[in-house]
C-alpha cells in the first residue's frame, strides 16, 4: 500500500499528465494540498519533491509550478505507461524504438572492442533462439539475455542506463499482452535472423551485425504490435 506522500503525488503526476495543470502554471500550495488530501504538510512537502525529482514540477520561493513533460526524467515513462485501461499503442512503439536503437549501438562497440572470448559468449546467447523451441516469455528472456550481453561488452554505461530504466517500466505493463505476444512471435524468422546473427559474429562482420539486429528488431516491433492489436480487439470484444 502507498504511503500518503506517494498516493499524493501519484494523484498529482496523473492530473499534469492529463493535462489539468498547463506547463508553467503554478501548482496548490502546501495548505490547499494538506486539506484536499486531508494530510499533514511534511506530506505534501514529500510528494512536491518526487514531482520536482522526476522533472514535472519546479519548486521556487513562490511555491511549485509545472514543466513541460518533455523536461521529465526516464522516471516518467512508467506513470505515462501505467496510464488508462490499456497499453498506449504509439508510446510502446517509441520505447521500443529507442531500445533497439541502443542495442544496436551497443552491438557495434561490442564487435569493436569484444575479445574472442567474449564473442564466443554473444554466440552462445544466441544459440537459444537458433536451437530451443521456446515461445513466449522464455523467447522474450533469451533475446532481453542478447541484448544485455551486448550492453555488457559494449561497455557503455549510459546505454545500459538508460535502456534498464526503460525495459523495467515496459515490462510490467506488457505483461497482460503477453498470451497474445506468444501467438504473434514468427519462431523460424527469428531463427533465420538469429542463424545470420551467429554467422556475423563469428566472422566479426560488423555491418552484418548491424543489419541482421535491425532486422531482428523490426520483427519484435511487428510481433508486439500486433498482439497489442490483438489484445485491444478481443478486450474491447469481451467488454461488449
Amino acid at each position: 500500500m502507498p504511503s500518503k506522500h506517494e498516493s499524493i503525488s501519484n494523484i498529482l503526476i496523473e492530473e499534469i499528465l492529463d493535462g489539468r495543470y498547463r506547463s508553467g502554471e503554478r501548482l496548490p500550495s502546501e495548505r490547499d494540498l494538506s486539506q484536499r488530501f486531508d494530510a499533514n504538510r511534511g506530506a505534501v512537502r514529500e510528494a512536491m519533491k518526487r514531482l520536482e525529482q522526476i522533472g514535472l514540477a519546479s519548486i521556487g520561493p513562490g511555491g511549485a509550478r509545472t514543466n513541460p513533460i518533455e523536461m521529465a526524467s526516464l522516471d516518467v515513462v512508467g506513470y505515462l505507461m501505467a496510464r488508462g485501461d490499456a497499453p498506449d499503442v504509439q508510446l510502446i512503439e517509441q520505447i521500443l524504438s529507442v531500445v533497439m536503437a541502443l542495442v544496436t549501438t551497443a552491438a557495434e562497440s561490442a564487435m569493436r572492442v569484444a575479445n574472442d572470448d567474449q564473442v564466443e559468449q554473444l554466440r552462445a546467447l544466441v544459440q537459444p533462439l537458433i536451437n530451443e523451441p521456446i515461445h513466449g516469455e522464455a523467447h522474450s528472456e533469451a533475446r532481453l539475455a542478447l541484448m544485455h550481453g551486448f550492453m555488457t561488452i559494449g561497455g557503455s554505461l549510459v546505454v545500459q542506463i538508460i535502456s534498464r530504466s526503460l525495459l523495467e517500466q515496459f515490462r510490467p505493463r506488457m505483461e497482460s499482452i503477453w498470451p497474445y505476444a506468444r501467438d504473434e512471435v514468427d519462431a523460424q524468422a527469428y531463427v533465420t535472423y538469429a542463424r545470420q546473427l551467429d554467422q556475423a559474429l563469428q566472422k566479426r562482420d560488423v555491418p552484418a551485425v548491424r543489419a541482421t539486429l535491425e532486422a531482428l528488431n523490426e520483427l519484435t516491433r511487428d510481433s508486439v504490435m500486433r498482439a497489442l492489436v490483438r489484445a485491444e480487439t478481443t478486450q474491447a470484444a469481451n467488454a461488449l
